[in-house]
């Protein structure tokens, strides 16, 4: 009987060590995982210093900072939220056939190259608000949402600043806000 026993307490040490072993078997991640380790999230990588938007009574204004790319990879940015405004625009500044400087909606957004900066400022590359609801006034702030391409999304505030530069036109200049028009962001 001595060996029967222990041939049975033999058997199921082996029988818990087979399914020990199955378990530590199983299958690893594949390449799948450890490139999601490397996919940069746009929203995570972007910062957003020196902001401020331009002090406005009505129709349009602007915001403007630097914002910079800590990744390896280019990201964009594709559209712009805010409560200040219902209606925002991507805008760069161009000179048009007449030589004189006006604004226009950037077709694809602002791409920030990787581990650069770009810079948001008037008479070039800002954040258009058009149809202001209320005053924007000198000491307020106004938070931004920003969504890039890979619809990650990036919050920042900026304090409201009087400015008085900058007088671009709005390209086509039928676009009535209820404002100057020569109000550049």
């Amino acid at each position: 009987m001595i060996p029967r026993t222990t041939s049975t307490r033999l058997g199921l040490i082996l029988a818990a060590a087979a399914l020990t072993l199955t378990g530590c078997a199983s299958t690893t991640p594949g390449p799948a995982a450890s490139t999601d380790a490397d996919t940069v999230v746009a929203g995570d990588s972007v910062s957003m210093t020196d902001s401020w938007v331009k002090a406005a009574d009505s129709g349009m204004s602007a915001a403007f900072g630097e914002l910079t790319n800590d990744s390896n990879t280019d990201v964009t940015v594709v559209s712009a939220t805010t409560e200040v405004s219902s209606m925002l625009e991507l805008h760069e500044t161009v000179e048009n056939e007449n030589g004189e400087m006006v604004m226009r909606q950037i077709e694809g957004g602002f791409t920030i190259p990787a581990g650069d900066t770009l810079s948001l400022e008037p008479g070039g590359n800002h954040i258009m608000m058009m149809d202001l609801p209320a005053p924007l006034a000198a000491g307020e702030e106004a938070t931004f949402i920003l969504t890039f391409s890979d619809d990650s999304t990036y919050e920042f505030t900026a304090p409201v600043k009087d400015y008085s530069g900058a007088n671009e036109n709005y390209e086509g200049g039928d676009m009535d806000m209820g404002g100057d028009m020569d109000s550049d962001g």
